[in-house]
């Protein structure tokens, strides 16, 4: 059988999935075959898998991590919010519908043997798997039918690691309260405690790990640094939204209330002259070099919400001046209007920005599909990406027309300033995106200094760093002996 570790937080952006891709990179340098697991997933930014198939950003990146292709039954439940009470319920990749959350609860008990399916075709390839849970396993209104955490944990006989946020304040009340509220049963299972997120004096708080070592008998296996490691975001959580790093091009990308695939953006933040900030309103949105439109879990209502808080009259003043860039569900709203026959969002018909020659019918098959080439020709503003290699996917609903046709171009353009794709990942070759930005800085005039290098490989030496961090600050040993009486 694979060993089986499990990493669960005592709440949400703990840290989860930067250690299981940490331990995922850790155990392939030590010559192991292993693979991240995670049960059910709720996040906006979405991969498709070389099967054509949907899952989290975050088990993607765990994946890759890992050092293998990321697979389906890495992650058999995604929810992708539409709304505060609702969700797109993906199931072994592929949507089956919208549910509210009172119906998802009741409903979740019957994918079990999804779950149990997809876990068993994972151990015919992996020989560790690492696991994450989602929020805290002390989440005591959810816990009945627990399919993600410590459900989870005893259908998998998982050794699970609980990891503590110290930087938010409160870390040994987090450990405390979450392993009290644990069961027996549960508390049996946590072999070991990850502080993570450390900034300070080691020697100041080794009183306190020795004491929350006395009061719950779980040992701390590890007090990780705060890391600085530029890797994909599972949320919206990410701390990337409220960095506001400056550079000689200010690049600005919308904000969005369900902005998705936001990593479409990450291969700017390599490039040192560049800063890159998110904005959610007309005032924050300034005099940027140009404005980046994302994807979108309801492009609609997104749609909605710009143009009732002013952003779509600003983005609109700005677009004969500086490039705008819609990236699927923002290059839908760039268009003339978004139709929704069959209700996949709100339904009806909605005029869109009207920068963009193209219009858009939802559908209610969602198209996804991996895709690489060379950008055709384009012209205006940046002409200079033109003929540059892509490696992205596609994962929408809309069927865009232009001119009659289908979606025929990988970028439409107004000719001018105004850009549209549905390529997620667009920019992640280091050769598109210095394109990019040397045309930015030549309308500017600014001498910007550009050194970008494919996404991919600049990720590679991320996931090394984080490897090697995580080496330093856990007892490695530990974990290895967790594997060994897991799943006993």
């Amino acid at each position: 059988m694979s060993g089986v570790i499990m990493v669960q937080g005592t709440m949400s952006s703990v840290g989860k999935s930067l250690v299981t891709a940490g331990l995922c990179r850790i155990f392939r340098q030590d010559g192991h075959n292993p693979a991240p697991f995670k049960s059910q997933n709720m996040a906006l930014n979405s991969y498709i898998t070389p099967e054509g198939l949907e899952i989290g950003r975050a088990q993607a990146m765990q994946a890759e991590a890992a050092g293998i292709k990321p697979l389906a039954c890495m992650n058999p439940i995604l929810l992708k919010p539409t709304g505060d009470r609702a969700s797109q319920v993906i199931v072994n990749g592929k949507s089956i519908g919208n549910m509210d959350a009172g119906d998802y609860f009741s409903y979740k008990k019957q994918l079990v043997p999804d779950i149990k399916k997809a876990f068993k075709r994972l151990e015919s390839i992996a020989d560790i798997i690492v696991i994450e849970g989602a929020g805290s396993p002390a989440e005591i209104n959810l816990k009945e039918n627990d399919i993600v955490n410590m459900g989870l944990a005893k259908m998998t006989g998982a050794a699970v690691v609980l990891v503590g946020d110290i930087d938010r304040g409160g870390v040994f009340a987090q450990i405390y309260g979450t392993l009290t509220l644990l069961d027996d049963e549960e508390r049996k299972l946590v072999k070991g405690i990850i502080i993570n997120k450390f900034r300070g004096d080691l020697s100041i708080l080794e009183p306190g790990i020795r004491k929350i070592e006395e009061l719950t008998g779980v040992p701390v296996v590890g007090v990780v640094p705060y890391m600085d490691v530029a890797l994909d975001d599972e949320d919206s959580l990410t701390e990337r939204f409220i960095r506001k790093t400056p550079g000689l091009i200010d690049a600005a990308v919308i904000k969005f209330p369900r902005i998705s695939n936001f990593t479409d953006f990450n291969t700017f933040e390599q490039i040192e002259d560049v800063g890159l900030r998110y904005v959610s309103s007309a005032d924050e949105l300034k005099d940027p070099d140009i404005i980046f439109l994302p994807g979108s879990k309801n492009t609609i209502g997104d749609l909605k919400w710009m143009r009732q808080n002013g952003l779509e009259t600003a983005i609109k003043r700005l677009a004969g001046k500086i490039p705008v860039f819609g990236i699927c569900g923002g290059f839908q709203m760039l268009g003339q209007e978004i139709s929704d026959p069959y209700c996949v969002e709100e339904g009806g018909k909605i005029r869109g920005m009207e920068l963009l020659p193209v219009s858009t019918v939802l559908q209610r098959e969602k198209r996804r599909s991996l895709t690489e080439g060379n950008i055709e020709d384009v012209s205006g503003v940046l002409k200079k990406i033109s003929g540059c290699p892509f490696s992205g996917y596609e994962i929408h609903n809309g069927v865009t027309e232009y001119s009659g046709e289908t979606e025929p171009k990988t970028v439409l353009s107004d000719g001018k300033t105004v850009y549209g794709s549905y390529i997620h990942g667009l920019f992640d070759r280091g050769e598109t995106a210095k394109a990019l930005i040397s045309a930015l800085a030549e309308k500017k005039g600014a001498d910007v200094k550009i050194d970008a290098e494919d996404y991919a490989d600049f990720k590679e030496k991320q996931y090394d760093i984080l490897a090697g961090t995580l080496r330093k600050h856990i007892d490695m040993e530990a974990v290895y002996g967790m594997l060994e009486q897991a799943r006993i």
